[in-house]
C-alpha cells in the first residue's frame, strides 16, 4: 500500500492504466476492421468459386458443394447486367438472421456490428451483399455461418489483447525506471536535505546544494537554499540574542538586589551633615533608583545556562551569615526574624557565590511573602548532613504558595509568587543547584509556612558530572 501511495507507483499505474485505454481504442477499431477483411475474403472467394459455373454451365453437385465448402458460403447470388443469378447453392441449415451491406458501411457502423457479434453467442446464418472485384458485376450476395467470424474475431482480439498487455508492462516499466530516474530520486534527495536540515537547522552544513539536471527542481532547489540559508542566519541571531536576553535577565535580577542594600546604606548616609555627603547624597540615590529600574525592566528577557560551578570548601555559616546580615538590612523595620540553625565548623563543597546567590533567593523570596502579610513573621535556615549528602532548609512562616506559584514553580517569569514577580529567583536558584549536582525542591507549604530543601551531594563523581 505504501508504494501505491508514492509518487513512482501512481505513475506506473496512471501508466498502465492509460495504455491500455490507448490499446483499447486501437483494438475496437482493430476488430471492425478485422471483421470487414474476413467477410471480404468470404465474397471474393464466393466469386471465384462462381466463375467456375460461369466457364461451364453445367457441373456436377459434388464440384458444387466443394467450391460453396472452399469459400465458406452457403449459397452465392451474383448481379450481372441488371440480373441477378443464383450461381452456387446448397441447403441452409437455418433462417437468415441478419443481412450486412459492405458496400457503403461507415466506420461506426462496422463498429457496432463488430461489438454485436462478440457479444451475441451463437450460430447464425447472415447474408452479406458487397461489390464484386475486378468489376465482374454489381452486387454479390453470399448467405454464411456467423460462428467461425466470431471465434476468428475471439482468436484475433485475443491476441491484440496479449499484445497489448506486452506492450503496456515493457512502456510502464520504461516510464516507471525514467521517472525514478529523472524525477522521483531527485526529490527524494530534497526531502532527505529537508529532513536533515530540520534536525539541526542551525548546522550550516546540512543547508542543500542545488544538482538536480531538470530545470523545476533546480529552481525548487534553490529557493530551499536561500530559504535555509535566511533561516539559518535567523535561528544564530535570534540564539545569540536570546542568550544575551537571558544572560541580562539573570544579572539584572541578582544586580537589583546588591543595589536595593546598596540605596539602604545610600539612604543613611543621607542625613549626614557632611556637606560633601549632603551635595553628593542625593546624586548617588537617584543614580542607584536608576540603576534598579533599569534592572526591573530587563527580566523580561529569556534565561540562559548557568556557568558551571567553581567547587571550594566552603564554611556553610559563613555564607549564611551574610545572606541573614543584606537581608536583615533590607528588611528595615518591618518585623521579621532571621534565625541560623547551621552547625559551627560545617564545611561543604560548593561554589560560594551561587550558593550565596540561591540562599539569598530564597530568604528574599520568604521575607517579601511575610511583609505582604503586614505580619511579623520569622525565617529559619536550618542545615545537617548525612553520609551522602549535605541537606539545606529555609523555612518561613509566610501564608505559603498558591496554587499557579506551585503548579510552575521552577519555570522563569512563571512561577511567581508575589504579584509584580518575575518568578526568575527560583528558576536560577534550582538551576544552579543542580549544577551542583544537587536538587532544590519544595518540601511543603500551607497557611502555617513554606519550607524549601536544598540537598547536596558528598559524592566526588557527582560533583565532577555536574562541573562538566
Amino acid at each position: 500500500m505504501t508504494f501505491l501511495k508514492s509518487l513512482s507507483g501512481r505513475f506506473l499505474i496512471l501508466t498502465i492504466i492509460f495504455v491500455m485505454i490507448a490499446e483499447v481504442l486501437i483494438f475496437v477499431p482493430s476488430i471492425a476492421r478485422f471483421r470487414e477483411d474476413y467477410l471480404m475474403q468470404r465474397l471474393e472467394r464466393a466469386q471465384i468459386a462462381s466463375l467456375a459455373l460461369l466457364a461451364d454451365d453445367m457441373i456436377d453437385e459434388g464440384l458444387e458443394a466443394e467450391l460453396l465448402r472452399n469459400a465458406g458460403v452457403y449459397n452465392v447470388v451474383l448481379q450481372r447486367d441488371a440480373v441477378r443469378e443464383l450461381m452456387l447453392s446448397s441447403t441452409i441449415p437455418a433462417d437468415v438472421t441478419q443481412t450486412f451491406d459492405l458496400r457503403d458501411a461507415g466506420a461506426w457502423e462496422l463498429i457496432r456490428d463488430a461489438l454485436a457479434c462478440l457479444v451475441v453467442p451463437g450460430p447464425d446464418v447472415i447474408r452479406v451483399v458487397g461489390n464484386p472485384t475486378q468489376e465482374a458485376g454489381t452486387l454479390i450476395e453470399v448467405t454464411t455461418d456467423s460462428a467461425p467470424l466470431r471465434a476468428a474475431m475471439i482468436d484475433y482480439g485475443l491476441r491484440i489483447l496479449w499484445l497489448s498487455a506486452v506492450i503496456s508492462i515493457v512502456t510502464a516499466a520504461l516510464l516507471f525506471i525514467a521517472v525514478r530516474a529523472i524525477i522521483v530520486r531527485p526529490i527524494r534527495g530534497v526531502v532527505d536535505a529537508m529532513q536533515s536540515y530540520a534536525a539541526h537547522p542551525e548546522d550550516a552544513r546540512r543547508i542543500i546544494e542545488p544538482s538536480a539536471s531538470v530545470t523545476e527542481l533546480r529552481e525548487a532547489e534553490v529557493a530551499l537554499r536561500s530559504l535555509q540559508t535566511d533561516l539559518t542566519a535567523s535561528l544564530k541571531q535570534k540564539e545569540r540574542l536570546a542568550q544575551l536576553g537571558g544572560a541580562v535577565a539573570k544579572i539584572s535580577h541578582d544586580l537589583r538586589n546588591i543595589l536595593t542594600t546598596a540605596q539602604l546604606f545610600a539612604d543613611r548616609i543621607e542625613g549626614s551633615e557632611d556637606p560633601l555627603v549632603t551635595r553628593v547624597g542625593p546624586k548617588l540615590l537617584n543614580s542607584i533608583s536608576r540603576a534598579v529600574a533599569l534592572c526591573e525592566s530587563t527580566l523580561a528577557f529569556g534565561r540562559a545556562e548557568e556557568p558551571p560551578p567553581t567547587l571550594d570548601h566552603v564554611m556553610l555559616s559563613s555564607v549564611v551569615s551574610d545572606v541573614v546580615d543584606s537581608e536583615m538590612l533590607s528588611a528595615g523595620e518591618h518585623p521579621v526574624t532571621i534565625e541560623e540553625d547551621v552547625p559551627i565548623g560545617l564545611t561543604l563543597r560548593a561554589d560560594p557565590e551561587q550558593l550565596y546567590r540561591v540562599l539569598s533567593n530564597l530568604v528574599r523570596n520568604a521575607r517579601q511573602a511575610i511583609v505582604a502579610t503586614g505580619e511579623a513573621g520569622t525565617i529559619r535556615i536550618s542545615a545537617e548532613e548525612t553520609d551522602a549528602s549535605w541537606h539545606i532548609r529555609v523555612t518561613d512562616t509566610g501564608p505559603g504558595l498558591p496554587p499557579k506559584a506551585q503548579e510552575y514553580l521552577f519555570q522563569p517569569f512563571q512561577g511567581g509568587a508575589r504579584k509584580g514577580g518575575s518568578g526568575l529567583g527560583l528558576a536560577i536558584s534550582s538551576e544552579l543547584v543542580r549544577g551542583h549536582g544537587g536538587r532544590l525542591e519544595l518540601s511543603g507549604t500551607s497557611a502555617e509556612g513554606t519550607c524549601f530543601l536544598i540537598t547536596l551531594p558528598k559524592s566526588v563523581s557527582a560533583f565532577e558530572e555536574a562541573a562538566e
